[in-house]
């Protein structure tokens, strides 16, 4: 297994790619859809809607798949197979903004119900690592 403190890893979990957050479905087929990211030094952490599929999927099952490639080299590649760990509401979507405003982008929040999935990494595939 690849350790989380390896330069290119941290490299990865750093920067301001898409990360491929990947649930499974209630017949078990796999929905998978970039999302932007945060990584604390402990937590993947993502916001979410509470009204979509992929939130009422982690409900049911909170295992999921992370896959965030280079931004440098897409060759290179980390994934992390986890579970979502805590759920924390995000009631004024304050979370969100920072993530807007890390990918510098427009976007605000519009009043819908958001949380923030929280993921610890513990378990990292990959490739070029």
């Amino acid at each position: 297994m690849i350790d989380i403190h390896h330069p290119k890893i941290q490299k990865i979990l750093q920067s301001k790619a898409f990360a491929f957050l990947a649930t499974i479905g209630s017949h078990g087929e796999p929905q998978s859809s970039p999302m932007w990211f945060l990584w604390d030094g402990e937590y993947l952490k993502f916001t979410h809607t509470t009204n979509r599929q992929k939130y009422q999927n982690i409900q049911r099952d909170p295992r999921v798949s992370i896959s965030i490639a280079d931004r440098d080299d897409p060759h290179l590649y980390a994934e992390f197979r986890e579970m979502v760990e805590r759920i924390d509401e995000d009631p004024n979507g304050v979370f969100y903004n920072a993530l807007s405003d890390r990918y510098e982008s427009s976007w605000r929040y519009q009043d819908e119900p958001r949380v923030i999935l929280s993921v610890k990494v513990h378990h990292i595939v990959g490739q070029g690592l």
